[in-house]
């Protein structure tokens, strides 16, 4: 799973200059901006949730082995992610056994959040490199992953950096013109299922700075014909920093809707520690609970697009980017609840 909150531009251009990639920048909150609510006390009934929440997930699985080891009060703190509904990232190689045993758990009464994160040349050869072979491949992929979900109901998160990586510079420009196609014929394959809702992502207000930057190769991609763009995935941006980037954004994409991942911003962003800031910082929190009542009328949803818990990568100690982690998730939990 990709590590969205990225290094400073020189550490970009120095990376380009070996050949080793590149990524978005992670940067610190501006100014004094509000910290997103945190979740406090225990973990909210998911009756009133319109997302699945998997009762087989990692944190899940961790609750019930640290029970059986007598650790219940270290389980009662992590309930705060297993008993909430996290994205699920199907797999590269075949996509369509996860989603089927989301979209069978939903019963059809949950929409199942689903990421869909497989285009070439992923992560510029970063933690999260990979991604399908090549072009076919993936709309060969694509076409899978949109058979799969059927007529349930889906939301999905298109392609996490990869739009941000064309504007940054990260992808090789022999590359671009592939991606661009590639993205907008993945929103109009996934647009084809019924219940599906679709959202491009756009990076955080960290990463690209300036709105106007990133909209119009939203277009080029295909946000028009989406159900709008993603914001702050795997990322620490405040709610307010990612509601008032989005709010501008949209003003450029005519009044397009977007998501906020909140998974782990609660504390906002670590400052002061360069260019892997992005990654597994110390201190932060879950923040607001997924939900569909937003209290604005752009932001569609709060999600926890970023699966609590999972590494961003081989720093500060942890295991390789999407690894489950579950001193980490812990401490997400327990700060969420201070």
């Amino acid at each position: 799973m990709s590590s969205r909150a990225r290094h400073s531009i020189a550490a970009v251009l120095t990376l380009a200059l070996a050949l080793a990639g590149c990524s978005g920048g992670s940067g610190s909150p501006a100014g004094d901006e509000t910290r997103a609510p945190a979740v406090r006390g225990e973990a909210a009934p998911t009756a009133g949730s319109p997302f699945w929440v998997d009762p087989q997930s990692d944190a899940a699985r961790q609750v019930e082995q640290w029970q059986s080891q007598g650790r219940t009060e270290d389980a009662k703190v992590l309930k705060r992610i297993s008993e909430r509904p996290v994205a699920d990232w199907p797999a590269g190689d075949d996509p369509v056994p996860d989603i089927r045993r989301a979209v069978k758990g939903a019963a059809g009464k949950r929409t199942v959040v689903l990421v869909a994160y497989n285009i070439p040349h992923r992560d510029c050869g970063l933690y999260s490199a990979g991604g399908a072979r090549d072009g076919q491949a993936y709309l060969d992929w694509i076409n899978s992953f949109a058979d799969a979900i059927g007529d349930a109901r889906a939301l999905v998160i298109l392609e996490p950096d990869a739009v941000s990586h064309l504007v940054d510079g990260c992808t090789p420009a022999e590359y671009q013109g592939e991606r661009n196609q590639l993205l907008s014929e993945a929103v109009d394959r996934l647009k084809r299922q019924p219940g599906t809702k679709v959202y491009l992502d756009a990076g955080n207000p960290a990463w690209i700075k300036e709105p106007s930057k990133i909209a119009e190769p939203l277009r080029t991609a295909g946000v028009a014909r989406a159900d709008g763009f993603s914001l702050n995935v795997s990322n620490f941006q405040t709610d307010e920093a990612v509601k008032a980037f989005g709010t501008q954004l949209s003003g450029l994409l005519d009044g397009a809707h977007f998501t906020v991942d909140t998974s782990r911003n609660g504390e906002g962003p670590l400052s002061g520690e360069g260019d892997e800031s992005w990654c597994n910082p110390p201190g932060r929190s879950l923040g607001t609970p997924p939900t569909a009542e937003t209290g604005d009328a752009l932001v569609d949803a709060f999600l926890w697009i970023k699966r609590p818990g999972d590494s961003d990568g081989p720093c500060r100690g942890g295991p390789s980017a999407g690894t489950w982690w579950p001193d980490y998730a812990l401490g997400l939990a327990r700060r969420a609840g201070a």
